[in-house]
């Protein structure tokens, strides 16, 4: 990958195929400046250090197992299709007869898994498919499934809710094959997470009482005997299909992976394109010259404005609604990985900043005004989509109402353009931190470049903090007490 060279003067990054990063709005007077990079050069170097080697051992300094145990970290394999590596072409040809399957088979697909394995499929489908999907015909599906996500909270009426739309669809609708089938689709790398398993049991005695429907169950789980995953267990005992998820993939750090891809595999997307996009920005993202490293970059601006001008807050705010699901994705990226008590030299340095999702133009009528006027401890981090997929051009149904008419033939992708800019440009004349993003389209290579692009920001960022970003310690205290409670 090259960059070019004009557009590095006016503090913008800018790839061959034009993923931009702008940060412009991160520097100036009372914002970060050239010797805040030439302050943190020690830490910069480490931190390209740390991550070449975790690119070419699958090893991070003080990343340990529960045993104590240095523990792989491979997400920077996963855009390559090699033998060895998370992903290879035999496991994308089993997603790749999923796709098929699905086509052809399945009527309805739960996925049934929480946090990383549930924001990332959701990120992929909400841009894909919208959320109309379950309201469009089998035709404007083109065969390919209705689909829920369940099992990402225990919420009794969710559930309940969700199965009478299945109940309904299977007494309504002409199954593809001989019977309605509805394919359940648990994630779970440990196969022990609670609200996976609840779930699991729920949908599946629910669909099983349903003479209606037939129920198939396919599983992504750890499938190495040495763990025993009861899920794996109990796929092995059943004849369901299953899918591994690799070792050295965090759940966090899994969209890209199996937990990931079986949801782009049921709804016909192209995952080497998605690799693709991946493996481009990783080419883009060699250089230890900050400069010329955008991901690098953005975790060196992040971590100046959080260390020395107080940003403790980075609002994620995608302009469209079906970006709304990237923005909950980042905030556990950021969140499990950044927001650490102690620094791998056992220091108490309470890092992290806290997380906001956020969507333009909604949340410009609900959190801007905090963001404008409000305490100057934030970064906005906008995401811009140059081309939109879809467009609306208003007509002028109400001619003599002049509020009405001023409209007529507006475009409401314009519109929303025009609400980024005008979002952007108020905050930078305040003299607040924001940064942009922008994707030239909404398709599976772009989704891979950003989704990866982030991943590795917060890996860098670990770097610079020296904190272990693979890890989740501050989740254990809550887990604790709910099996405690759970068992009584």
């Amino acid at each position: 990958m090259k960059f070019y060279g004009e557009e590095m003067l006016n503090n913008k990054i800018v790839l061959e195929d034009n993923f931009t990063f702008d940060y412009a709005t991160m520097l100036g007077n009372g914002r970060i400046q050239e010797n805040d990079f030439t302050a943190i050069s020690d830490r910069i170097a480490a931190a390209v250090q740390g991550v070449n080697k975790m690119r070419a051992t699958g090893y991070v300094e003080g990343h340990l197992s529960k045993d104590g145990a240095p523990e792989p970290v491979y997400f920077t394999r996963l855009p390559y299709l090699e033998n060895g590596n998370p992903n290879d072409r035999d496991s994308l040809a089993a997603l790749q007869r999923l796709t098929v399957y699905a086509r052809e088979k399945v009527d309805v697909v739960v996925f049934l898994g929480v946090g990383g394995s549930y924001l990332g499929n959701k990120v992929l489908f909400d841009i894909f498919c919208g959320e109309g999907w379950n309201n469009l015909s089998r035709e404007e599906r083109r065969d390919y499934p209705y689909v829920f996500f369940a099992g990402n909270n225990m919420d009794p009426r969710q559930c309940m809710q969700f199965m009478k739309q299945i109940a309904n669809i299977a007494r309504n609708v002409e199954p593809k094959s001989d019977r309605f089938t509805v394919l359940l689709v648990p994630i779970s790398k440990s196969g022990t997470t609670l609200e996976t398993l609840t779930a699991l049991s729920y949908f599946y005695e629910a669909c099983s009482r349903n003479i209606l429907i037939n129920t198939e169950v396919a599983v992504v789980t750890d499938l190495q005997d040495k763990v025993a995953s009861p899920l794996y267990v109990l796929a092995k005992e059943e004849g369901w299909l299953a899918f591994d998820i690799k070792e050295g993939i965090g759940g966090r750090f899994s969209v890209l992976h199996n937990p990931g891809l079986v949801t782009a595999a049921v709804i016909g997307l192209d995952i080497e394109e998605l690799l693709r996009g991946a493996r481009e920005m990783d080419r883009a993202c060699q250089s230890s010259d900050w400069q010329q490293n955008p991901a690098l970059l953005n975790a060196c601006l992040k971590y100046i404005a959080a260390e020395k001008y107080q940003c403790d807050i980075e609002v994620f705010m995608g302009y469209g609604m079906c970006l709304k699901s990237l923005g909950e994705w980042y905030v556990q990226l950021l969140a499990e990985s950044l927001g650490k008590r102690k620094d791998r030299a056992n220091r108490t340095v309470f890092y992290g900043r806290t997380p906001v999702a956020a969507v333009g133009s909604t949340d410009m009528h609900a959190q801007t005004q905090q963001h404008q006027d409000g305490r100057r401890d934030k970064v906005i981090q906008f995401l811009h989509v140059e081309n939109f997929m879809y467009d609306i051009h208003l007509g002028n149904p109400f001619p003599h109402m002049q509020e009405f008419a001023k409209y007529s033939g507006l475009s409401l992708k314009h519109a929303l353009d025009i609400a980024l800019n005008a979002n952007r440009e108020a905050l930078d004349n305040d003299g607040r931190f924001s940064a942009l993003y922008s994707l030239p389209a909404l398709n599976e290579f772009y989704i891979g470049q950003i989704l990866y692009f982030l991943m590795l920001s917060i890996a860098y960022e670990g770097e610079l903090a020296n904190v272990d970003a693979y890890d989740q310690p501050g989740v254990e205290a809550y887990k604790k007490i709910m099996k405690r409670e759970l068992v009584k």
